[in-house]
C-alpha cells in the first residue's frame, strides 16, 4: 500500500480560498478514489521497504515494461505526496539519499552518475543553473535502469516573462534530459526573483504538473516567509523545499514550519564541502562507529527526517557515502544527536550564500 500524508488544514484552507480552487478541486475530483486511502497515516516511519509485489497506481508513460514496484531498496519512502486537497500525483517512491551534481562538468557528470546508479542511488538531483541535464539523462540511459527505476530532480532558476514563456523553458528542462517525457520533482530553484516572479514560476510549475511534464512540485532555499506568501496563489502545495541543512546551518524555523505543514526537506550540501571533517565532535562520534565523518553527516540528515544529497566526483566517495547508511544498520545515538545539535552557528554556518530570507 501507498501511503500519502494529508494535506494541513493552512494548505487546505488557503488552496481552498483560492480563486482558483473550486474548478481546481472538480479537476482533482475524478483521481480522488484512485490515490487516497482512509486510513492513510499521517507520515511514514523513518526506514520503510517496498514489496516487489506493490502495484503501482500509474505506471511510467515511457516505459511500457515498468516493474511492478517503482523502487524495492530500503533507501526509499512513500512520497508525503497529497499536494493539495483531493488530488496528488500519481504514487510515488521517493528516495531518501539523492546524488548532487552541482559543479560537475560534462566531462565527468555522466560517469559519476553511473558510478551513483551502479551503486545504488536512485535519484539524481539537477538543474538548469548546473549545465548538466543533458549528462544526467544520458547516465540514466546508458546505466540500462528502467526509467520509473531512477528519481529525477531538476529545478528552473528564474521566470522568462509569462507564464506560458516559463513553462516553454520548464519543457526545455524536460527535453534536454531525453530520458523520457517528465520528471519526477521540479522545483524553483531559488526565491531571488521577488513575490511576482516566484508567482509566475509556481503557476508554470503548477501547469506542467496537470499536463504530466512533473509528478511532484516544489521549491528550493525558500524561508518561511516565502512559503506563507504561497498561500495567496497556489493550488498545489510545495511537496519539496530543498534547502542548506547540516549541523553547522541546521535552519531550524524553516524545518520546524515545513514539518507542520507537510512540506519534505530536502538536505543539499549536508558534507558541508569538507570544511567541517576535523571537527573533534563529529571525528570522535565517527571513530565511535568506526565510519567516516561523512557517513555521519549522512546519517544525521536521515535521523533528522531529511534527504540528504551528497555529492562528490571521486568514484571511491560517491560509494563511501551511500553504502551501508540508510538500511539502519547503526544510527547516531540521542546523547550524539544533542553534541551535533550543538555545532548550529545559523546562516554563518553555510557554505552557499543563503536567498531564504530575501524579500
Amino acid at each position: 500500500m501507498i501511503h500519502h500524508l494529508r494535506s494541513p488544514a493552512s494548505w487546505q484552507k488557503a488552496i481552498g480560498a483560492h480563486p482558483a480552487g473550486s474548478l481546481y478541486k472538480m479537476f482533482c475530483s475524478t483521481t480522488r478514489s484512485l490515490h487516497l486511502h482512509p486510513s492513510a497515516p499521517l507520515a511514514p516511519p523513518l526506514f520503510t521497504t517496498m514489496s516487489t509485489t506493490t502495484t503501482v497506481e500509474h505506471p511510467d508513460k515511457t516505459d511500457k515494461t515498468a516493474p511492478s514496484a517503482r523502487l524495492t531498496m530500503a533507501t526509499t519512502m512513500s512520497t508525503p505526496a497529497d499536494s493539495n486537497p483531493g488530488c496528488t500525483p500519481p504514487a510515488l517512491r521517493r528516495p531518501r539519499i539523492g546524488f548532487g551534481v552541482y559543479q560537475s562538468p560534462p566531462s565527468v557528470c555522466t560517469a559519476s552518475c553511473l558510478t551513483a546508479l551502479a551503486t545504488g542511488y536512485r535519484h539524481i538531483d539537477t538543474a538548469q543553473y548546473y549545465e548538466n541535464e543533458a549528462d544526467v539523462g544520458r547516465a540514466v540511459v546508458q546505466s540500462g535502469l528502467p526509467r520509473s527505476a531512477v528519481y529525477i530532480t531538476t529545478k528552473i532558476l528564474k521566470p522568462s516573462g509569462s507564464v506560458e514563456a516559463t513553462l516553454a523553458r520548464c519543457r526545455e528542462s524536460i527535453a534536454a534530459l531525453a530520458c523520457g517525457d517528465y520528471v519526477d520533482l521540479f522545483l524553483i530553484h531559488t526565491p531571488s526573483s521577488g513575490p511576482a516572479g516566484r508567482r509566475e514560476m509556481w503557476a508554470a510549475l503548477e501547469q506542467l504538473q496537470r499536463e504530466g511534464g512533473a509528478r511532484e512540485i516544489g521549491v528550493s532555499n525558500y524561508g518561511v516567509a516565502h512559503l506563507e506568501e504561497m498561500k495567496s496563489y497556489s493550488t498545489v502545495r510545495p511537496a519539496v523545499n530543498q534547502i542548506e541543512v547540516h549541523p553547522w546551518c541546521q535552519q531550524r524555523p524553516i524545518t520546524s514550519y515545513c514539518k507542520d505543514e507537510g512540506i519534505h526537506v530536502e538536505a543539499y550540501s549536508p558534507l558541508v564541502r569538507g570544511k567541517v571533517f576535523g571537527n573533534p565532535t563529529l571525528k570522535a562520534i565517527a571513530a565511535k562507529h568506526q565510519v567516516s565523518e561523512a557517513k555521519v553527516l549522512v546519517r544525521w540528515a536521515l535521523q533528522m527526517g531529511y534527504s540528504p544529497l551528497p555529492k562528490s566526483d571521486h568514484p571511491d566517495r560517491i560509494r563511501e557515502n551511500f553504502v551501508g547508511i540508510a538500511e539502519g544498520t547503526w544510527h547516531i545515538s540521542e546523547g550524539e544527536m544533542a553534541l551535533l545539535r550543538e555545532m548550529d552557528r545559523g546562516q554563518e554556518g553555510a557554505v552557499v550564500p543563503q536567498n531564504t530570507e530575501c524579500p
